[in-house]
C-alpha cells in the first residue's frame, strides 16, 4: 500500500523540496501552505503522516496539532527553525511525535518518516484484532495502569486513555519491567530506533505521560524519576 505524507510549509521552495524527496522514495504527497489548508487536507484524505513547520502565517503548526489530535492519531513530525525551541516543546506536548530542525539534510528526514511510517503501520494493523480474545500474557499491568499490546490500549483504574504512538511505547517499556531505571538516553534509543543525540523530547514525553496516567503529576504515583539516572515505573500492587 502506498502511504500518503501531508507536507504543511508555508515556504514554497522547501515543501516542494520535502515533496520530491518523498515521492521519490515511494510516497504519495499532498502539499498545504498553512495549518488551516493542511486540516482541510487531511479531511479529504487519508494521511498516514504529517510534516508541519511550526510558524506559517493564518493557522500555525502547533494550533493545527491541536485540532488534529482531536480526532486522528497519525504521525506528526514538526519543521522548526533552532530559534523556536520552546515552541518546538510546546508541541511535543500537544502531541506531535517527533521534530527535525532547519537546516536538515534529506535523509535525516526520510529516516525519520520512514521510521515513524513502520511503527503508525503495526499499530494499524494491532488495532485490527482489538475486538478478538486477548491472552493475559499481552496486557501489563502495574497497579491500576494495563496496557494491551495488541490492540495498543492504555487504562488507567479501568478508564481508557488516548496515548500518542511515543507515549504508549515510552510506557510499554518501562511497564515491561517496574521498578527498573532507565537513562533519558536508553528509553530514546529504545523507542525512536536511533543514536541519542539530543534527549530533551523524552522530558517532554513524561511530562504530558504523567499528565496523562497520574491523578496528581505534581506527585506521581506511578512515572518517577530518579534524580541524576533516569526515569522508573514504581512497582504497586
Amino acid at each position: 500500500m502506498k502511504h500518503t505524507i501531508l507536507v504543511v510549509e508555508d515556504e514554497k521552495g522547501i515543501r516542494e523540496t520535502v515533496s520530491i524527496f518523498l515521492k521519490n522514495q515511494g510516497y504519495e504527497v499532498i502539499q498545504a501552505q498553512n495549518g488551516e489548508e493542511g486540516l482541510q487536507m487531511v479531511a479529504q484524505h487519508e494521511i498516514h503522516l504529517a510534516i508541519v513547520d511550526i510558524m506559517m502565517p493564518v493557522m500555525d503548526g502547533i494550533t493545527m496539532t491541536m485540532q488534529l489530535r482531536k480526532n486522528y492519531d497519525f504521525p506528526i513530525i514538526f519543521l522548526s527553525a533552532k530559534s523556536e525551541d520552546i515552541d518546538k516543546i510546546t508541541g511535543l506536548n500537544l502531541g506531535a511525535d517527533d521534530y527535525v530542525t532547519k537546516p536538515f539534510e534529506a535523509m535525516e528526514l526520510i529516516a525519520r518518516v520512514n521510521s515513524h511510517i513502520r511503527r503508525y503501520e503495526q499499530i494499524l494493523d494491532l488495532k485490527k484484532n482489538a475486538g478478538k480474545p486477548v491472552e493475559q500474557s499481552h496486557r501489563l499491568i502495574v497497579g491500576g495502569l494495563e496496557l494491551d499490546q495488541y490492540s495498543k490500549e492504555a487504562f488507567v483504574n479501568g478508564n481508557a486513555i488516548r496515548l500518542t504512538a511515543k507515549e504508549f511505547q515510552i510506557l510499554e517499556l518501562l511497564m515491561s519491567y517496574p521498578g527498573r531505571v532507565y537513562s533519558a538516553e536508553e528509553i530514546y534509543e529504545a523507542v525512536w530506533k536511533e543514536d541519542a543525540i539530543n534527549t530533551e523530547t523524552i522530558m517532554v514525553h513524561v511530562r504530558k505521560l504523567r499528565e496523562k496516567i497520574e491523578v496528581n503529576p505534581r506527585k506521581p504515583e506511578y512515572l518517577k524519576v530518579v534524580w541524576g539516572i533516569g526515569y522508573k515505573i514504581e512497582k504497586v500492587r
